[in-house]
C-alpha cells in the first residue's frame, strides 16, 4: 500500500498538472493560430497564464499583469452572438495562492469556501470595488461577450482578469462599432478567426493606484479562409479619445513594437502582415 506521505506528493502533482494558472498556455493552445500565443516581447515583470476556466470549459486565454492588476491581452476565437446574459463578476481563486478552485468564481465564493480576505484577493488582482465609482471609466472587455456564441462563455468573459479601465466614451463609441460591425465585415467569409485583443499600460492609475489605466487598446485578428490563404488585420485605439485607426497585421506590430519596447510578433508570422 502506498503511505500517506506518498499519496500526498502524488496528489499534489496530480494537482499541479491541471492548474488552470500555469506558466504557458499549454492547456488552452486552441485560442491561438497554430497553438502558438504572441512572443514574449508582451509579457509583463509578473504575469499569469489564464486558461480561463467556467463551468468545467476553456473559453478563451489570458495573460495577466499581476502587478498592475490588468490583462495584457486576451485570446480567443471570434465565434458572435448578440445576446448578453445576465451574470457576476468573477476572481481568479489561483491567483490569491490560497485557494486551488481551478475555475473563476465570484469574490463572495471565495470568502465563504476558502476563507479568503478581501486583501488577500486583491493582492494579485482587480475586484469589483476598484471599478466602483470611476469618472468617465468602463470595465472594458478585452475577449467580449459579443463575441462569443454561447451563455456559458459569455459568462466567462465577466472575470475581471479580462477587464481593463476604458474611456467609456471609447468603449460605447467607436470601439463598440469596431467590435460589432468592423469585425463583421472582416469576418464574412471566414471559417475560423483568431483574436487577440490587448491593453497597452499607461503611466497612471486608478483605485488609489492599484489598477493601471492603459495608454491604448488594439486588437489583432487573423481569419482562415476555404481553400485561400489566411487574411489578416489590426486596429488601436487611445484610451483617451474616441476614435479607432485601422491597420494591416504588421502595421499594428510596428506599433505596438514601439509601445512596448520590443520586437513584437502576434500570430508567429504565420498570418499575412
Amino acid at each position: 500500500m502506498l503511505g500517506p506521505l506518498l499519496l500526498q506528493v502524488l496528489a499534489s502533482c496530480l494537482w499541479l498538472g491541471h492548474s488552470e494558472v500555469v506558466n504557458s498556455f499549454d492547456s488552452c493552445p486552441q485560442f491561438f493560430y497554430d497553438g502558438i500565443p504572441p512572443n514574449d516581447a508582451l509579457n509583463p515583470n509578473n504575469p499569469a497564464w489564464i486558461c480561463q476556466r467556467f463551468r468545467n470549459s476553456y473559453h478563451y486565454a489570458t495573460l495577466y499583469d499581476k502587478e498592475k492588476r490588468i490583462p495584457v491581452y486576451s485570446a480567443y476565437k471570434y465565434q458572435p452572438a448578440e445576446k448578453r446574459p445576465r451574470g457576476w463578476w468573477f476572481v481568479e481563486p489561483q491567483l490569491t495562492g490560497k485557494c486551488n478552485i481551478k475555475e473563476m468564481e465570484t469574490e463572495s465564493y471565495l470568502k465563504e469556501k476558502c476563507k479568503i480576505s478581501s486583501d488577500d484577493i486583491k493582492e494579485s488582482q482587480a475586484v469589483r470595488d476598484d471599478y466602483k465609482g470611476l469618472k468617465d471609466l468602463d470595465r472594458g472587455h478585452l475577449s467580449p461577450s459579443a463575441h462569443m456564441d454561447n451563455d456559458v462563455s459569455k459568462m466567462a468573459t465577466f472575470t475581471l482578469t479580462n477587464i481593463v479601465p476604458q474611456d467609456k466614451t471609447l468603449n460605447n463609441g467607436q470601439w463598440r462599432v469596431y467590435e460589432n460591425e468592423t469585425m463583421q465585415n472582416y469576418t464574412e467569409d471566414c471559417t475560423t478567426t483568431y483574436v487577440i485583443t490587448g491593453a497597452v499600460p499607461g503611466n497612471t492609475f486608478v483605485s488609489d493606484n492599484r489598477v493601471n489605466r492603459p495608454s491604448h487598446i488594439w486588437s489583432a485578428a487573423c481569419c482562415m479562409l476555404d481553400k485561400k490563404p489566411p487574411k489578416a488585420w489590426g486596429a488601436i485605439a487611445e484610451n483617451d479619445k474616441n476614435e479607432v485607426e485601422e491597420l494591416s497585421l504588421g502595421e499594428l506590430e510596428e506599433r505596438l513594437t514601439e509601445l512596448y519596447g520590443g520586437t513584437v510578433t502576434l500570430f508567429n508570422n504565420a498570418c499575412p502582415r
